[in-house]
Order: structure tokens, then C-alpha cells, then sequence
């Protein structure tokens, strides 16, 4: 698996864990707040890695 998926697969997963986080009953209104953040920060994150990664991959065909 190249960087680039391993970056994303790593990504993905936290994701699912903050999801699962984010589903728990007993969830302060803080605490979800903190997650759906990283979540965003995460998403964010991948968004510019694959951004970078098509531009690279668009750069060597050119």
C-alpha cells in the first residue's frame, strides 16, 4: 500500500472511532464537541492529502 493509503486507511479508522465515540449515550455536550472537531480536522486532513496526491500524479503524466 503506498503512503498515500496508508495515510487514508489511518484516517478512516480514527474516524470510525470517533463515530462510535460520538454514538455513546453518556456523551457530554464538551466531549462531542472535542470529537466531531477532530473529525472535521481529519477529513480536512485526507481532503489535502489526496488533493496533493492527484497533483503529483498529474504532474508526472505531464
Amino acid at each position: 500500500m503506498s503512503e498515500l493509503g496508508a495515510d487514508i486507511e489511518a484516517i478512516a479508522a480514527r474516524l470510525r472511532e470517533l463515530a462510535a465515540e460520538l454514538r455513546k449515550d453518556e456523551l457530554t455536550d464538551e466531549q462531542a464537541e472535542a470529537l466531531a472537531r477532530e473529525a472535521a480536522d481529519l477529513v480536512g486532513r485526507a481532503g489535502n492529502e489526496i488533493e496533493r496526491a492527484l497533483r503529483e500524479s498529474a504532474a508526472g503524466e505531464g
